[in-house]
């Protein structure tokens, strides 16, 4: 788990702080009248979590009331359980600054970090279920994200505990099944990725069958994808590529979509070396937060 290394807002580019400027551009286009209403006097507010989950998105909670003016002091840390139990609230952080700037930051902040820490909330969940059904590979989230909001997600997963697969388009080459057909065949797709790719980037292909799998593995696909396998096909599929490479390629095998909190028991195959599914990240609960100006 990344929190156990270091910071994970260590992980954040150098122009991150340019998608929050963003978002208040859109939140805020023109005249603040709200803002008007109630002036600039300081005051403090507290962060309060209404419902169980882990805590996601300090860094992105931070900047927000950064850019608006104000400071933010936590109660908790990264990574932490958020659990408000019967009183239906729990302080999880004090909000220090002028008031028309803390409701100026209020609702981006709040949305911002209910979805990261919905999104880890989901992943730990799914991870620990895996372990529990005894799978010791890699569960990894996808790249169906939320356009203009990846960053946040990918960190979400992070913050979960799982893997956040590629970033973009830029970090891995995956062939799929688009590709495949585009190109004409998966040795001729996997020698041009190859051809540009070189040594630093890996190529994963996307197959629907033990001929397609065996083929990319023959042209030097690093990671096989094997997509529209069933339960038993997919056992039965991942242990006969790796008794029939074994010694010859090495190669990782990937399953994607299917993966549910309901079929864990039956889905976990540990001749799978990655599970990849966007249930942790896609259509998640929110965890609920409100942030109120003390009185």
């Amino acid at each position: 788990m990344a929190l156990q290394h270091g910071n994970p807002a260590d992980l954040l580019p150098v122009h991150w702080k340019t998608q929050i400027t963003a978002w208040f551009a859109e939140d805020t286009p023109s005249f603040d009248y709200g803002g008007f209403v109630v002036g600039d006097s300081e005051r403090t507010a507290t962060l309060y979590a209404k419902s169980k989950g882990i805590l996601a998105g300090v860094p992105f909670f931070d900047e927000i009331f950064a850019q608006a003016g104000c400071s933010v002091r936590w109660h908790l840390k990264e990574g932490s359980i958020v659990d408000p139990g019967s009183s239906g609230k729990l302080a999880v952080a004090t909000v220090i600054g002028p008031v028309r700037k803390l409701l100026l930051g209020e609702r981006v902040a709040l949305n911002t970090l209910s979805r990261c820490s919905g999104v880890a909330t989901k992943s730990r969940a799914m991870e620990e279920l895996v372990r529990k059904a005894g799978y010791t590979g890699i569960l990894a989230g996808t790249r169906k994200t939320t356009p203009g909001f990846r960053l946040v997600e990918k960190y979400g997963m992070l913050i979960g505990g799982v893997d956040g697969h590629r970033h973009d388009l830029s970090s891995m080459i995956m062939l799929k099944d688009n590709h495949i057909w585009a190109r004409g065949s998966i040795t001729d797709a996997v020698k041009a990725a190859k051809a540009v790719g070189g040594f630093a980037l890996k190529v994963e292909v996307e197959v629907d069958s033990e001929k397609d799998a065996d083929e990319a593995i023959a042209a030097g696909a690093d990671i096989i994808m094997l997509d529209n396998f069933d339960g038993d096909g997919l056992k039965v599929a991942a242990r006969s590529l790796k008794q029939r490479w074994v010694g010859k390629r090495e190669f990782l095998l990937e399953c994607s979509g299917g993966l549910t909190a309901d079929n864990v028991g039956t889905y976990i195959n540990n001749d799978i070396d990655i599970i990849s599914t966007s249930s942790i990240h896609q259509g998640v609960p929110h965890v609920d937060f409100s942030l109120k100006i003390d009185h």
